[in-house]
């Protein structure tokens, strides 16, 4: 037997999420695209890892940035029947997914430095300035395109991708300079690996938060013990069990849990304190809550207990 709850809002529209700006995200894979096919022949031409390396990279980001701008544009499609919650879960994918590319990214250019250190390379510093100087502003005016967007995960790994980027064509640009006036070759690879490193310690940030989502776990801006006592604190809340919080989509945070209450009469009035409790002290706006008479077996819950309690108790 299907079972439907009380529900915070009137119908699933209400949920559906906001444009992530999926032109931005248009016009910044078209940017990318291109210049990386410039930055690779240029690399190629100058003997470069440091720009073959940002090369390599801008192309993984026009992939990135190709399958952002598809995940914006299905997060804009309504709900359906089967897929209830529309498409919003598409970003958090995206983003896993440019997470994974990253990291492969990464392996293959400290491998490549390797690679140069044993055997050196003459490199054409001059070219390597240029093309890094003109790749440094494409993704400057990348990064301020998705800037204008709304905050999320997809736009988040996005945004990484750039900045990544943006910090490979700063690298090039110096190991350029240094071998102009030095021609000392090996900056190009040293340089190569340690922009690497950051943009690991980026990734595998973006990669926790991802996977998170995926797993439904708690949002970390949310204390899922404080939630559950303040509930309890409600009139006519005797206790709260199966609670459960998790994110649906950046910006969509949902909860379903059962109340226990004293007086089922009263309930419309409790939905509305409670709703408006969550959506206020907490920001949580997709509610589903499930009113119960008492229970005469004791449960893992929230009971009615002073805010300052924040551990679970049994009756």
């Amino acid at each position: 037997m299907e079972h439907f709850h009380e529900h915070s809002g009137d119908n699933l529209s209400h949920h559906r999420p906001h444009s992530l700006g999926h032109r931005a995200f248009g016009w910044a894979l078209l940017f990318t695209l291109g210049f990386a096919a410039v930055e690779a022949i240029a690399g190629l031409a100058a003997n470069s890892l440091a720009l073959l390396a940002d090369a390599g990279h801008m192309l993984t980001d026009s992939l990135s940035l190709g399958l952002a701008a598809f995940a914006a544009w299905l997060v804009r499609r309504p709900p359906s029947a089967s897929h209830s919650y529309g498409l919003a879960r598409a970003e958090v994918v995206a983003a896993l997914i440019n997470s994974l590319a990253m990291l492969a990214l990464v392996a293959f250019i400290v491998y490549e430095a390797w690679q140069r250190f044993s055997e050196p390379r003459q490199i054409q510093g001059t070219m390597v300035f240029v093309v890094a100087l003109i790749g440094l502003g494409v993704n400057l005016a990348v990064g301020w395109l998705l800037l204008k967007g709304e905050q999320s995960l997809n736009r988040s790994a996005a945004l990484l991708h750039v900045a990544g980027d943006a910090l490979g064509s700063v690298a090039a640009l110096t190991a350029g300079l240094i071998i102009m006036f030095t021609g000392w070759a090996p900056i190009d690879p040293i340089l190569s690996v340690v922009i690497s490193l950051l943009i690991l310690v980026s990734t595998l940030n973006l990669l926790r938060k991802s996977l998170h989502v995926l797993m439904e776990g708690v949002p970390s801006n949310i204390d899922l013990n404080r939630v559950g006592h303040r509930l309890a604190q409600l009139e006519h809340v005797v206790r709260v069990h199966d609670l459960h919080i998790w994110t649906l989509a950046s910006g969509q945070i949902a909860l379903s849990a059962h109340l226990d209450v004293n007086d089922m009469g009263r309930w419309p009035q409790i939905l509305v304190n409670a709703q408006s409790l969550l959506q206020k002290d907490f920001g949580i706006g997709h509610i589903t809550l499930q009113p119960e008479a008492l229970l005469s077996q004791p449960v893992p819950l929230y009971a009615h207990l002073p805010e300052s309690t924040h551990h679970d108790h049994a009756c």
